[in-house]
């Protein structure tokens, strides 16, 4: 029988009345459960349980958070190869990188138990003005109440512990709606924390689309905060709907990569390698266009074929694989379509390009212009293009000629070259000898330009999830 999952509101597991979603396996189409979908009623009664889970919340110390936080990252480690396989079989991705997004998932915890007991304000030095010498002056961090959380698939649980994390890390409660392709990831969480011992509403657990649950957790007055991860048009939209609430978006890009004339092409070609194709491409920093120094090019393109012919492409369970399906027939399609309409406009594969079931085999392209899809839009696809460059200027305003601005990676021994790149681009993050695909979950992440508003990395979202005080004494 096919397992029937229910989701946490206000403390209390509901959905046996509920319609049905059935979550299905991308590799085979095989459904592996089915969760609750959510009417507009569940959605209210979801409010209405963090509404009151914030004052619980608000009202915990930090050390008792950081409690909460710290024994979810232990049972996380403790039950990691159960949520791997989760991982593999409701995302596709192959087993090694769903264990490792596990792993990811307990340090992301383990920091946000940290910073849950570092959080604090600063003095003001009031008598630097002449109208305020004699008071004292200092502001602290408040939670900022209910915060909507919704998140993708392709990281359907370290993603969401970027945003559940922090949020409870503040003292906020918060309402999470995943990616209805991947919510057994977030079912397993929320019971992990009702385990460790988070007050009832401290999460609320809602599934269903964006235009029933989505757009009523943008619209609703309720909310504090909506923070997303997702498309840029969907950014967009939530943008223009959220009214006064903080909106955080983590949205879309095409992330370059540089090879410069004195880069370590072996150590380029292994990383690309990872950065390219790992969970098939839909990784929001995936490597996607490679800009190489003319005079390597030969010799990178060479090397990189050679080491993407060897990726073994299949079942994600399969612990010796590298590369699982897309995540449904619908993307498969979209980036094969892509591929065709950039070899009918004079790119050329040179390597894989095949389908096999619903995986795309990783594919190399090169001979590709500007304009072509698979370079100036997200193609969240197993699939790269290689670009040769005369000279470290143009390759950095080749790198730049994007409507997104992520992450970037460049390869050059020259400091100068590297500090020249970190000035010039205008992305989030520069990553120096190795690709844009590098994140530990500590660091500032998030974009310029389309690629988003706000940050994450625990420290840096705490920072948004939460108000200043300013307190004035008068002495």
């Amino acid at each position: 029988m096919i397992r029937r999952f229910k989701v946490l509101v206000g403390g209390e597991w509901l959905g046996d009345a509920c319609r049905g979603i059935e979550v299905l396996n991308p590799y085979d189409d095989s459904v592996i459960g089915i969760v609750p979908e959510a009417a507009p009623d569940d959605v209210e009664r979801a409010v209405i349980a963090a509404r009151a889970g914030y004052q619980a919340m608000a009202q915990l110390p930090a050390y008792k958070r950081a409690e909460i936080l710290a024994r979810t990252a232990s049972f996380i480690a403790r039950d990691r190869e159960e949520i791997a396989a989760i991982i593999a079989q409701e995302a596709g991705k192959s087993w090694r990188y769903a264990l490792s997004e596990a792993d990811r998932s307990a340090e992301t915890f383990s920091f946000a138990a940290h910073e849950a007991k570092n959080a604090h304000g600063e003095l003001v030095p009031m008598d630097a003005s002449p109208v305020s010498a004699g008071r004292f002056g200092y502001y602290l961090r408040e939670p900022i109440g209910v915060i909507g959380a919704i998140t993708p698939f392709n990281f359907p649980l370290n993603l969401v512990a970027h945003k559940v994390a922090p949020a409870l890390a503040a003292g906020n409660a918060i309402i999470l709606k995943p990616a209805t392709k991947t919510p057994l990831s977030s079912i397993k969480l929320a019971q992990l924390l009702e385990e460790a011992g988070l007050p009832a509403g401290g999460i609320n657990l809602v599934i269903g689309s964006g235009s029933t649950v989505g757009n009523r957790l943008v619209e609703d007055e309720r909310l504090a905060m909506i923070t997303f991860t997702g498309s840029p048009p969907v950014g967009r939209a939530i943008k223009s709907r959220a009214g006064l609430k903080r909106v955080t978006l983590e949205l879309g890009s095409n992330s370059p990569t540089i090879i410069e004339e004195d880069g370590d092409v072996e150590k380029a070609v292994s990383r690309c390698v990872v950065g390219s194709f790992a969970n098939s491409g839909q990784v929001c920093i995936s490597v996607q266009r490679i800009f190489v120094h003319q005079s390597r090019y030969d010799e990178f393109v060479g090397k990189f074929v050679a080491a993407t012919n060897m990726l073994k492409v299949g079942n994600p369970m399969d612990k010796e694989c590298d590369i699982g399906p897309m995540i449904s027939r619908e993307e498969l399609d979209r980036a094969v379509a892509w591929l065709e309409e950039a070899k009918a406009a004079g790119a050329r594969i040179a390597a894989g390009g095949k389908v096999h079931g619903n995986c795309l085999e990783p594919t190399i392209l090169v001979d590709v212009t500007p304009e072509m899809k698979v370079m100036c839009s997200e193609v969240f696809a197993p699939i790269v293009s290689v670009v040769s460059y005369r000279d470290f200027d143009q390759a950095l305003a080749l790198a730049d000629d994007s409507v997104y601005g992520l992450q970037a990676g460049i390869y050059t021994s020259d400091i100068s070259k590297a500090f020249k790149a970190i000035r010039r681009l205008d992305v989030g993050g520069v990553i120096i000898n190795d690709v844009p695909t590098f994140r530990v979950d500590h660091m500032p992440y998030g974009g310029n330009k389309e690629s988003g508003l706000g940050r994450e990395g625990i420290k840096f979202a705490l920072e948004e999830m939460t108000n200043i005080k300013m307190v004035c004494i008068n002495v």
